[in-house]
């Protein structure tokens, strides 16, 4: 049975040519750097994202935490925003695992930070206090790509606080395509970036921590201590490599539909829709009190899945054509009249 799913971007499944690489892949023991293809990804990442190097996992939550773990030592600090995934969604593994205290600050409505807030945040080199070592971000940030001018000014004070950035860029191809510049550009104003290939991109797992050479032997340690050395994973690592040979591009489809998306559900009048234009591929709609219980289960029962709630995120992504948004429309619109 088809569904159209628009709970999450995370929710793709390969289609024919990706298992097909994947069935292909030359594969050998990854623990030993011996498995070809992930060598493959790990090269080709790191080229795109302009850095020295890069490192396969199996999360964007792992590689988030690698990053923690190799930039900052026990009792260090890192300055996060509060809804960030990093440090609401990922299970306090930087505080749990490394001993690292988040310093969560409020987020602007774009997803930026207010950067006065930040440098104010900024511990004074004194052993009452945790060390300062490094400033998270995230980009796209609720779908939200984060203006280039902003990123600028974050690594200018980064620099000057003597602190690291580590850009949590799940989605960083989104934003490439939204702001019209190489993935490689925004990835220069941070000292890590770790990437997701199994959301919009549409491999079934897994994510590339990229950053300098130092880094990655340093997360390359962290990971094998998380136990998430992988053997021949080659066989999905052929899958974010096909992700990013074909699917970074057509992302502009993905946020030409959430355009339409929005539009469409813009004209009932009993929801509130925000869709800013920074947004890429999510829509955040409010319903009425009394719709927020029975919408979820009308909609299943025409194969159309979202999300819990009275605000719920609709996301596109490359198993959802236009015809599934024109579809979507219509039955909110049959259900609201």
């Amino acid at each position: 049975m088809h569904y159209i799913d628009f709970r999450s971007d995370t929710v793709t499944k390969p289609g024919k040519a990706m298992r097909e690489a994947m069935a292909g892949a030359e594969v050998g023991d990854d623990v030993y750097g011996e498995d070809p293809t992930v060598n493959r990804l790990e090269e080709y990442a790191a080229a795109l994202l302009g850095k020295e190097a890069a490192l396969y996992a199996s999360s964007g939550t792992q590689t988030n935490l690698l990053a923690l773990l190799s930039h900052c030592q026990r009792g260090d600090e890192y300055i996060v925003g509060q809804l960030a995934h990093t440090y609401k969604y990922e299970a306090g593994g930087g505080a749990v695992l490394g001993s690292i205290q988040p310093q969560p600050l409020d987020l602007e409505a774009d997803g930026t930070f207010d950067l006065e807030k930040v440098e104010r945040a900024v511990k004074p080199d004194d052993y009452h206090f945790a060390r300062t070592r490094l400033l998270c971000l995230e980009n796209t940030h609720n779908g939200m790509a984060l203006p280039l001018e902003y990123l600028s000014r974050a690594q200018a004070l980064a620099k000057k606080q003597g602190l690291k950035i580590h850009l949590d860029g799940a989605r960083i191809f989104n934003a490439a395509v939204k702001t019209g510049v190489d993935a490689a550009d925004i990835a220069g104003f941070a000292d890590s970036v770790s990437v997701c290939l199994s959301k919009g991109l549409g491999a079934p797992v897994g994510s590339v921590l990229c950053a300098d050479s130092r880094t990655i032997n340093a997360a390359r340690r962290w990971r094998k201590m998380l136990g998430g050395g992988m053997r021949q994973a080659g066989i999905i690592a052929a899958a974010g490599i096909f992700a990013l040979e074909h699917n970074r591009e057509r992302l502009q489809q993905d946020h030409d539909n959430a355009r339409v998306l929005a539009e469409g559900l813009s004209s009932i009048e009993t929801l509130t829709v925000d869709y800013v234009p920074a947004q890429t591929n999510m829509v955040f709609v409010t319903l009425p009190p009394e719709a927020a219980d029975s919408l979820q289960s009308s909609l299943a029962k025409d194969n159309v899945l979202i999300p819990a709630g009275r605000r719920i995120r609709l996301v596109t992504h490359l198993d959802i054509d236009r015809d599934g948004v024109e579809r979507m429309i219509g039955l909110m619109r049959t259900f609201f009249s």
